[in-house]
């Protein structure tokens, strides 16, 4: 991805070493010292430089730690935002470099520190950033997004040093841009029964200012607007009115079978929840007497 930024005139393409993993092994550490930090940017530096040869004349900010996919995706680039904002302060501004951030006693600078909530996926990110004269960072972004997905595999230096470093077995290790990792994190919500809540995520992370919805039933009823996502909290009766008109709560057996009906909507409501605040966006439950009322309370 090539982004602007409203505070300054570069741009800058962002990106993430992936290290997809085999096996069930835990990392031994998900951070690194600034020295192997450093080393590892030299790496991956040098393999950006073979897809796009003008990424040599870039700086490229990257970080000693891997992390989740939804770590990254989330509205506004922040982890990618954080390298800009902590290589800004660094000296030598104005020209190529490559800078890494490690961890100096275990602590890693800034809001750089992996979370521990995310832990042990198979697919964990080192995220980077070039920037530099737009004139430069422009064909080299839009040459990564064309490109890097079908021919990005990175050097078996920087896979072995990856893996030897982090303690993990790598299967794979290749880059991407961050549209690249969303289009890929799509496909696997779509194996995992969440494409109906991606067009909301996609928002939060394209075009955060703008406005989507889950309406489709028998999903829960989802607003996303004004950063926030707004989940319809239905009364009993209000469910039973858009979910399930048809139920005859006369016999038992309907009343069991509403009952069961509705403790698997209510699963589905918290499932799409913590997906939606796990890549950040804020979730607001918004209570609803009447089906009637439930557009007009979201908004």
């Amino acid at each position: 991805m090539t982004e602007s930024h409203d505070t300054a005139a570069a741009i800058h393409v962002l990106g993430a070493l992936a290290l997809e993993l085999a096996g069930d092994a835990p990392a031994r550490d998900d951070r690194l010292t600034q020295a192997q930090a450093g080393e590892l940017a030299t790496l991956i530096a040098s393999d950006l430089a073979t897809f796009a040869p003008g990424a040599a004349d870039l700086e490229l900010v990257t970080v000693g730690a891997h992390y989740d996919p939804v770590e990254l995706l989330r509205s506004g680039w922040p982890l990618h935002r954080e390298l800009d904002a902590l290589a800004a302060r660094a000296p030598g501004a104005g020209r190529a470099r490559v800078i890494a951030f490690g961890a100096h006693d275990g602590q890693l600078p800034g809001d750089l520190t992996p979370s521990p909530d995310f832990a042990g996926g198979p697919l964990r990110l080192v995220p980077f950033v070039l920037g530099g004269d737009p004139s430069k960072v422009a064909p080299v972004g839009e040459l990564f997004e064309h490109e890097l997905l079908e021919r990005g595999m990175a050097g078996a230096a920087t896979a072995l040093a990856a893996q030897s470093m982090f303690g993990l077995k790598v299967e794979h290790a290749r880059y991407l841009t961050v549209h690249d990792l969303a289009a890929m994190t799509s496909l696997q919500y779509e194996h995992a029964g969440l494409a109906p809540l991606w067009p909301l995520i996609e928002t939060a992370l394209l075009a955060p200012d703008a406005e989507a919805w889950l309406d489709a039933p028998p999903e829960p009823l989802i607003r996303y607007v004004d950063g926030e996502a707004r989940i319809a909290l239905f009364s009993t009766q209000a469910w039973q009115q858009r979910y399930a008109p048809e139920t005859d709560c006369a016999s038992e057996a309907s009343r069991e079978r509403a009952y069961r009906q509705h403790a698997h909507f209510e699963a589905r409501q918290r499932q799409l929840a913590a997906v939606l605040q796990a890549h950040g966006v804020m979730v607001n439950f918004v209570h609803c007497e009447r089906d009637a009322d439930c557009l007009a309370a979201l908004a």
